[in-house]
């Protein structure tokens, strides 16, 4: 499994991340194009094309923040999906970066979410805040209660809120 930098807007990769992404989650979760095209211009941010046996499988959009790295977001394309995949993406990340946060909806929401929630569960995630609020992308969209977890004990699970808040939403 290899995991490929992106770092330009124009690289062909982009389009079919961009295609997925919107098709994967719902419009409350996403950036519009521009938005999700100017994440290219900031230092913070790092996408990577997930790739498996030469084939792109996937992809993650972290960013590196003070003392944890935040994932904003995570898919394994479709085609690709329950087949383990996506336990062995979250293990490279994990080796990667000690201190890692991510949002999800609440699993009481869907069995999707639960599934999702199970997911991170056995790949060594834990529940740190049921009251987080993802700010709004914009617009037009709505601000969501999202559940954070984490690979670890944060100290200060209102600071990082901020953090993220601050930095990640526009």
């Amino acid at each position: 499994m290899e995991f490929l930098p992106i770092t330009s807007r124009e690289d062909s990769r982009v389009q079919e991340i961009y295609t997925s992404y919107t098709g994967t989650f719902p419009i409350d979760e996403q950036r519009d194009k521009e938005q999700f095209l100017d994440l290219f211009s900031n230092p913070k941010v790092k996408m990577m094309s997930v790739e498996h046996e030469a084939e792109a499988i996937g992809y993650l959009i972290l960013w590196e923040l003070s003392s944890f790295v935040f994932v904003e977001h995570f898919e394994v394309f479709e085609t690709f999906r329950s087949k383990k995949l996506g336990s062995h993406i979250v293990g490279h990340l994990l080796e990667n970066y000690p201190s890692v946060i991510l949002e999800i909806e609440p699993a009481d929401l869907s069995e999707d979410a639960q599934r999702r929630y199970s997911f991170y569960q056995r790949n060594n995630f834990s529940l740190i805040d049921t009251t987080y609020i993802q700010p709004s992308y914009g617009e037009g969209k709505q601000s969501l209660n999202l559940w954070l977890l984490a690979n670890y004990s944060p100290e200060n699970v209102e600071e990082l809120k901020n953090e993220i808040c601050d930095i990640v939403y526009p």
